[in-house]
């Protein structure tokens, strides 16, 4: 890390990789935050949800420009490699330099949004740069519901800019984002009505090595969807070889594009060649259908398996996988303002057994408001037929672009003159703190970059080094140049 620039940031990123932060469990980081503005001397608060704020006084001759809040989120999402050994709860993440990209030993690398945190910790210990009045601000639980943001209370930051550090390609600036909302569909399998499995080929299938990534940064990228291939091939087998579903357990994150998924399954011992032949034709077929984007799938038929279990009742089995064939899943549709951008999307991320229930989960996300209900509907209606029980949550807001921004066109500005080109200012089809944050300080004028980032929410998550000095750059030209009040 000492050989990294700029050096004060990568040490601060080091320092944050140390601390346990999962979602929904930053207390360590809670309290590290808490310590080390107060070891600083800065004023430091906690709200009652979780959040950090650390004051820094301007520097002498900028005490009367506008105040500026950095802002970053606290948390990270948690996924590992199945045969890597790890606990996120008390683990410090093993970061490696691979030529120009920083990575993690078989876990997420936690830049997202760890890299944030600690541009702004590299700040607060600075004694060397030129800036007004600043707000360091971390949030809690970005990525499990954005519950921090949501939990904040009016009053609690107190700038007159936002500067979110959370966007993965350096040289753009986000100006708006996504609003979103979690369906969940449970279908019901009661033990009494399991179905023997004895004298049947019992066997796993697995789906891995996909790439996966952000459900709704990288739902354009067409990458597969580990739950809808399983799905797929259950469907075409359960009346051909007359499967039985006996376990599934696929996915994980709900804002994850799904990279591994597992089904114990069971046949009649006639069947048992038919299905490996169609195992085998199926991976073929798959592995050309996604041959750029999922060069290392597997699709893999694991046998001599000794699961005793019963099967889910067929006829219901067989209705739920029809209905979670026919949930939409990737991009439906384009936005009609923005060139290139994913206005409305959906993503399968998770289907688990859980004793009598088989529960599922997916979001949806829309940078139109009216399709974000529409698109729930959408995958209800297919749960629902299915037989499912479903419920979608209040969701997030998005943010809508202010086109009379101060503080993009000082960005803007900022940047042409650092590196003598023109930054691209897009919009996000991820969700991002920024609209929660317009909901509750309407006034607020924000904008959100970062370093360039790949496969986040995934172990394949990677930190493009040079990129973070650039970052870093223009973040410091930007508060240097910040108008007086």
């Amino acid at each position: 890390m000492s050989k990294l620039e700029p050096q004060s940031v990568f040490e601060c990123f080091a320092k944050v990789n140390q601390v346990p932060r999962p979602s929904k469990r930053e207390e360590k980081m809670i309290e590290f935050l808490r310590q080390f503005g107060e070891d600083l001397g800065l004023e430091t608060n906690v709200d009652e949800t979780g959040n950090v704020i650390i004051r820094k006084p301007a520097t002498p001759g900028y005490e009367n420009r506008k105040t500026v809040i950095l802002q970053s989120h606290m948390d990270m999402v948690c996924e590992k490699n199945k045969d890597v050994d790890f606990d996120f709860e008390k683990d410090a993440i093993q970061t490696y330099v691979d030529g120009e990209w920083m990575k993690a030993k078989g876990t997420t690398l936690g830049a997202d949004d760890g890299i944030g945190v600690a541009m702004e910790m590299a700040l607060l210990l600075a004694n060397d740069i030129e800036h007004g009045p600043i707000e360091c601000v971390f949030t809690r639980d970005e990525e499990t519901g954005l519950t921090g943001a949501e939990g904040m209370k009016p009053g609690f930051m107190s700038g007159d800019y936002l500067i979110n550090l959370d966007s993965e390609d350096e040289g753009e600036i986000f100006v708006s984002c996504a609003g979103g909302v979690r369906t969940e569909g449970r279908y019901g399998f009661p033990i009494a009505e399991r179905e023997s499995t004895n004298g049947m080929f019992v066997a796993n299938l697995v789906v891995k090595g996909l790439t996966g990534g952000h459900s709704g940064d990288d739902i354009n990228k067409n990458r597969a969807n580990a739950n809808k291939i399983l799905v797929r091939f259950l469907c075409e087998e359960m009346d051909k070889t007359d499967l039985r579903l006996i376990d599934i357990q696929a996915g994980g994150l709900h804002n994850a594009i799904p990279r591994e998924a597992r089904a114990t399954i069971a046949v009649p011992m006639d069947f048992k060649e038919q299905l490996r032949i169609d195992n085998n034709v199926f991976a073929a077929n798959l592995r050309e259908e996604f041959s750029v984007t999922e060069p290392t799938m597997i699709i893999d038929l694991e046998s001599s398996v000794e699961d005793v279990r019963p099967a889910l009742e067929k006829n219901k089995a067989s209705l739920m996988l029809k209905s979670l064939f026919a949930v939409h899943n990737g991009i439906y549709a384009m936005s009609q303002d923005l060139e290139g951008l994913v206005e409305t999307s959906s993503n399968l991320a998770s289907i688990h057994l859980v004793d009598e229930e088989v529960i599922v989960n997916s979001s949806q996300r829309s940078s139109l408001p009216s399709n974000i209900p529409n698109m729930a509907h959408i995958v209800r209606c297919a749960l629902e037929l299915g037989g499912a029980r479903c419920v979608t949550n209040e969701g997030y807001p998005g943010w809508k672009m202010n086109p009379k921004s101060e503080i993009l066109k000082i960005a803007r500005e900022s940047y042409v003159r650092i590196f003598g080109k023109e930054p691209k200012v897009k919009a996000i089809h991820a969700g991002l703190e920024c609209g929660l944050f317009s909901e509750k300080y309407p006034n607020l004028d924000m904008v959100s970059f970062g370093p360039t980032l790949r496969g986040v929410h995934s172990p394949d998550e990677k930190l493009l080094i040079p990129t973070v000095k650039m970052v870093w750059d223009h973040l410091l030209d930007i508060l240097k140049n910040i108008p007086v009040k």
